[in-house]
C-alpha cells in the first residue's frame, strides 16, 4: 500500500507529507538510540553500518544518473516536462537500495523543480533503507544547473583575480544557491593544473602556477563547506575535488594517456589537492585518464598509498563518469565489467558513478561472495558515504527548501558575480593609452563573440556543452547589449563578419562576410573585435590547431587595414594563438569566460567606469611549438654558448604569466628582507612599498617569486611563492609584507624525498631582487613509497 501511494504521488507530483517522522524513526532504530550530541559521526556511521545488509551497503556505493529515472518516448527522447518512471524508481531504491543520484535532465530546471524532485526521491530512499540520498551536481561556476541561479566567471577567470577571499565568497554563494535547490554536494572545485594551452579543460582550472592553485583551491573549499571541519550547515555543501591526479597534464587532448614521474606528480599536481584536503574537503573525484599505462581508477598506488597513506585524505572517493566500466570498455585492462568493478573498488574507489545500469551492484555482491572484494573494503567505503551524509546533516534534515534561502538570485549575489568579472578581466595591451574610451565615440562591433551569452559562459552552463545558454541567460547583457546601454544604440554599429554555427561543433563558423564588416567601419571612431571560441567542454572541446580560426584571423587582418584603431577583446577558454595579427591591434583585453555579468563588466572597463586589475594565470604562447610555462627549466631557454655551435633560443611568448595592465601606474620601492640567511625553524620577513603614481584608483597584484640558483634536480626558472592584491588611491603608498619559511623552498629530489637544499636563492618582485641563503639542507619527510 505504501509503495502504491508513493508511485501515485510521483506521477501526480504531490509530495508526501510526514517523511520526517519515518526518517527519524529509521535513524533511531539503526543508531540504537544514539544521538549526534552523544557520539561522533564515525560512531554513528558504525552503528548504522552494523544493521545493513550487503545489498544495502553496495547500494550506498552506487551513483546513478537522473536520466535513468525519466520517461522516454518511442525514440528514446525524454519527455518535457520531465515525468519520472515509477518502475525504475522502485527498481533503484527497493531492490538495489542506491545511495546517490547525480546530474540533470537535459537542461537546467528551476530551483522549485529541484526541491520537489529531490524531496520525492528522498522519501522513497528513506522509506526503503532509512538512509537519505545524497545528490551531486556539477556546480562549476555557481549553481549552474539551476535556471535562475547566479553564474559567475569560470575558474580560469577566477584565477586571474588573484583574490582568494573573493573566490571564497563566490563558492559560499554557490553552495547557498545549491542548497536552495535542495542539492548538498558539488563536483567542484577543479584542482587540475592548467599548464597546457591546448587543453579543452584549461578553463576549468585556476591556472598554471602551483601556489596560485593551492591558494584558490583552499579558498574554494572553505567557501563551499563553511570552514567547519566536521559538520556542514545548511548554508553550505560538500566539495568534491577533481580530478585526482594530474588530469590531462601535457597531453593537449582530453583523457589521453600520460607518462609522468612520481616527482612531477607530487611536486606539481598534488599540492593543490593537499591544500584543499587540509582545508577539510569531504570528497574527491578520480582522474579519468591513464598514467604510465595504468588507468588512475585502477591505480592502488595513487588512490590508496598516495591519497590515503601519504596525503592523509579520510573522505569519500567517487569515480568519474562510467570510469569503472571504462576499465573494460575503453582501457582494455579488464576482460569484463565485473573484473573492472573488482579492480576499481580494490584500488580505492568508494562510490561508482555508474551511471546508467544497476549491474554494478550485482557484480560487486558477487565479488564479495566470491572473496574477490573483502567485506572490510566494502565497510570502509560505505562508512565514508555514511559519514559524509551525517556531516551534511541529511539524516536529520534530508531536504532544504527554496523558501528558506531569500538571497537566492539576489542583487547582492549578482553584484558579487559582477565584481568577479571586473577583477578577472585582463588588459594585455594598451598602445598609446587608447583605453579607456570616451562615451561619445562611435564604435563598430564585430566578431562571433559579440552578441551571445553562450561563449561568455562556456561549458557547464545550464547544459554540459553550454549550447542552450542563450535560452536561459536572455535577461543578461551580451557584450553588445552592455555597451549599447553604456553609450547608446545610436553610437554602436553591429556587423558580425563571422558567426558561430550554433547547431554545429564548437569550432564551426558560418555567415562569413568580412567585407561587410570592413565597409561598416567607415564612419566609426573605433572597431571592437570580439574573437575567441564558442562554448565547449571536455572531449568535444579537443582541437587540432591552437591558432584562432582562419576566418577570425582574416577578419582581424582586414579590419587592421582600415586604419581605424582596432581593440581586440578575447572571449575564450584557452589562449588561442593571435600572433598573426596581434601587432596590428591597438589594445587587447582578455575576458576569459566571464559569465552572465561579463558584458556589464567589460563595458565598465572599456569606458573607464572601472579600472582593470586582472593578471594572466597562464603563459600566453606565441606559436604552436612555444608552449612554455613560467617555471620552465633553464635548458628550455639557453644562452648562446661560446664556440662555433649556437644552441641559443628564445621562448617566443605572447604574454607572460602574471601580465596585466591598469589605467593607472604603480611604482615599487624599498624591497627589504629581515636577514640574508634562513635557518631551520626560522622565518624570513619581506616587505616592499607600492605606490599608485597615476591619477585614478587601482588595484595591483604583487607577485613574489624565488629562483633556486643550484640544486640536485635542475631548478625551475622561478616559482611563485606569495602574492597579495592591494587597492590604492592616487598617490597612496602601502607596504606589502610576506613571510617565508624553509619549506617554501622545498622540492622533491631524485629519490622522491621532499627537502630544501642548502644554497643560494634569489627573491624577485618585478625588477627588485634580494639574495638569501638557506644555511643547511632540511628533509621534511621520508622518501615516498608510492610506485608508478
Amino acid at each position: 500500500m505504501r509503495k502504491t501511494e508513493y508511485f501515485f504521488r510521483i506521477l501526480t507530483g504531490v509530495l508526501f507529507i510526514g517523511f520526517l517522522a519515518i526518517l527519524i524513526g529509521a535513524a533511531c532504530v539503526r543508531e540504537s538510540g544514539k544521538s549526534a550530541s552523544q557520539t561522533t559521526f564515525e560512531i554513528r556511521a558504525d552503528s548504522i553500518l552494523a544493521g545493513m545488509s550487503l545489498q544495502e551497503k553496495v547500494g550506498q556505493m552506487t551513483q546513478i544518473t537522473l536520466d535513468v529515472f525519466t520517461v522516454k518516448d518511442e525514440h528514446g527522447k525524454k519527455q518535457e516536462p520531465v515525468v519520472f518512471d515509477p518502475d525504475t524508481l522502485n527498481l533503484a531504491f527497493s531492490k538495489y537500495k542506491i545511495g546517490s543520484i547525480l546530474n540533470v535532465v537535459k537542461t537546467a530546471p528551476t530551483a522549485q523543480w529541484w526541491n520537489e524532485s529531490i524531496e520525492m526521491m528522498q522519501e522513497i530512499a528513506i522509506c526503503e533503507t532509512g538512509i537519505p540520498l545524497i545528490y551531486g551536481i556539477d556546480a562549476i561556476h555557481g549553481a549552474s544547473y539551476t535556471s535562475e541561479a547566479t553564474l559567475f566567471p569560470q575558474q580560469i577567470a577566477q584565477g586571474a583575480t588573484f583574490n582568494p577571499e573573493l573566490i571564497r565568497q563566490l563558492n559560499e554563494m554557490s553552495a547557498y544557491e545549491m542548497r536552495a535547490s535542495n542539492i548538498p554536494w558539488t563536483f567542484s572545485p577543479v584542482l587540475d593544473m592548467g599548464r597546457d594551452a591546448r587543453d579543452s579543460r584549461l578553463w576549468e582550472t585556476y591556472g598554471e602556477a602551483v601556489y596560485l592553485c593551492r591558494q584558490m583551491g583552499e579558498a574554494a573549499v572553505l567557501g563551499l563547506q563553511g570552514g567547519n571541519y566536521s559538520a556542514i550547515d545548511q548554508q553550505h555543501g560538500a566539495a568534491c575535488l577533481k580530478h585526482f591526479l594530474a588530469y590531462n597534464s601535457n597531453s593537449g587532448k582530453d583523457r589521453n594517456p600520460l607518462s609522468l614521474s612520481l616527482r612531477e606528480l607530487k611536486e606539481i599536481h598534488a599540492p593543490s589537492f593537499q591544500a584543499a584536503i587540509d582545508a577539510g574537503a569531504k570528497s574527491i573525484m578520480i582522474n579519468s585518464g591513464i598514467i604510465n599505462g595504468l588507468p588512475v581508477h585502477a591505480n592502488y598506488e595513487i588512490l590508496t598509498r598516495l591519497l590515503r597513506d601519504e596525503m592523509g585524505f579520510k573522505g569519500l572517493v567517487v569515480s568519474d563518469w562510467a570510469d569503472i566500466e571504462n576499465l573494460h570498455k575503453r582501457d582494455k585492462i579488464a576482460s569484463s565489467i565485473k573484473e573492472a568493478v573488482k579492480i576499481g573498488i580494490n584500488a580505492g574507489v568508494d562510490m561508482s558513478m555508474v551511471p546508467h545500469k544497476f549491474h554494478f551492484c550485482d557484480y560487486l555482491i558477487e565479488l564479495v561472495n566470491e572473496g574477490e572484494v573483502s567485506m572490510q573494503r566494502i565497510d570502509e567505503a560505505v562508512k565514508r558515504v555514511l559519514v559524509l551524509k551525517l556531516e551534511l546533516g541529511l539524516f536529520d534534515n534530508p531536504n532544504t527548501k527554496l523558501a528558506d534561502y531569500p538571497e537566492f538570485g539576489s542583487k547582492k549575489f549578482q553584484n558579487l558575480a559582477l565584481q568577479a568579472a571586473l577583477e578577472s578581466i585582463t588588459l594585455l595591451k594598451n598602445k598609446n593609452n587608447v583605453l579607456p574610451l570616451q562615451k561619445n565615440v562611435k564604435v563598430l562591433f564585430t566578431g562571433p563573440n559579440a552578441n551571445s551569452m553562450r561563449p561568455m559562459n562556456g561549458g557547464w552552463s545550464y547544459t554540459w556543452q553550454g549550447e542552450r545558454t542563450d535560452e536561459f541567460a536572455g535577461k543578461y547583457n551580451t557584450f553588445l547589449e552592455a555597451i549599447q546601454n553604456k553609450i547608446g544604440k545610436a553610437n554602436v554599429k553591429f556587423v558580425e563578419g563571422v558567426s558561430y554555427k550554433m547547431d554545429g561543433k564548437y569550432w564551426e563558423e558560418e555567415n562569413i562576410n568580412i567585407q561587410e564588416a570592413v565597409k561598416a567601419s567607415i564612419d566609426v571612431d573605433y572597431i571592437l573585435l570580439f574573437a575567441g571560441e564558442n562554448s565547449y567542454c571536455e572531449k568535444p572541446g579537443d582541437l587540432h590547431d591552437l591558432y584562432i580560426s582562419e576566418n577570425q584571423t582574416q577578419l582581424a587582418l582586414a579590419l587592421a587595414k582600415t586604419n581605424k584603431p582596432v581593440i581586440l577583446i578575447l572571449n575564450e577558454g584557452r589562449p588561442r594563438l593571435i600572433s598573426k595579427f596581434e601587432d596590428k591591434m591597438e589594445a587587447l583585453i582578455q575576458t576569459y569566460l566571464p559569465a552572465n555579468f561579463g558584458g556589464d563588466a567589460l563595458a565598465d572597463i572599456l569606458f573607464g567606469d572601472a579600472n582593470p586589475s586582472g593578471k594572466l594565470p597562464y603563459t600566453y604562447p606565441m606559436f604552436p611549438n612555444s608552449l612554455f610555462t613560467y617555471d620552465y627549466k633553464p635548458s628550455e631557454n639557453p644562452k648562446k654558448p661560446e664556440g662555433m655551435y649556437d644552441y641559443g633560443s628564445e621562448l617566443a611568448l605572447q604574454y607572460e604569466f602574471g601580465h596585466g595592465l591598469s589605467y593607472t601606474t604603480f611604482e615599487y620601492s624599498e624591497f627589504n628582507i629581515s636577514a640574508p640567511e634562513l635557518s631551520p625553524g626560522k622565518e624570513l620577513n619581506l616587505s616592499i612599498k607600492v605606490q599608485n603614481t597615476g591619477n585614478r584608483a587601482g588595484a595591483e597584484t604583487v607577485l613574489l617569486y624565488y629562483s633556486d640558483l643550484y640544486a640536485s634536480i635542475t631548478p625551475d626558472n622561478k616559482k611563485l611563492c606569495r602574492f597579495s592584491k592591494v587597492e590604492l588611491e592616487p598617490g597612496e603608498i602601502k607596504t606589502i609584507s610576506f613571510r617565508l619559511f624553509p619549506q617554501d623552498f622545498a622540492f622533491y629530489n631524485y629519490n622522491n624525498q621532499l627537502l630544501a637544499e642548502e644554497g643560494d636563492f634569489i627573491l624577485r618582485i618585478q625588477d627588485f631582487k634580494q639574495k638569501i641563503r638557506l644555511t643547511e639542507t632540511i628533509k621534511f619527510d621520508k622518501p615516498s613509497k608510492v610506485v608508478l
